[in-house]
């Protein structure tokens, strides 16, 4: 049994369609689905991981935030403490990467933490 438990919650953020549910389905859940049904709002999903010392566990909490202009609003709410970001942009259309600098970065910093550390994955390089 873990002495110490840490959690840190990481949002996914990226334009509709672009992998980001799919990304963390493979990591945490080993799956991959040919199909998917767009994020509503947001989808939470929870990866915990034994550290070596066999005395830690840490919960990584995934906020799967919905990327549809629609939800632009609501979803500022879904940032707030975050202590990193995965942005995921999709190969195939070129203005989701666009759309990382322009509207993705800005909002994790106004919404959630500005000094967050984050990754920028491409998915879709198969195609």
């Amino acid at each position: 049994m873990p002495n110490k438990e840490i959690m840190l919650k990481l949002v996914l953020l990226g334009s509709s369609a672009c992998g980001k549910t799919s990304l963390i389905n493979r990591y945490v859940h080993h799956s991959f689905e040919e199909d998917y049904k767009t994020t509503l709002g947001v989808n939470i999903v929870i990866k915990e991981i034994n550290l070596d010392d066999n005395e830690t566990l840490v919960k990584l909490i995934f906020w799967d935030i919905a990327g549809q202009k629609k939800y632009d609003l609501s979803r500022q709410v879904f940032f707030q403490g975050c202590v990193g970001a995965l942005f995921v942009y999709d190969l195939t259309r070129p203005s989701t990467l666009h759309d990382i600098e322009s509207k993705w970065i800005p909002d994790l910093k106004k919404f959630g933490n500005d000094n967050a550390p984050y990754l920028i994955i491409c998915k879709k390089n198969d195609l």
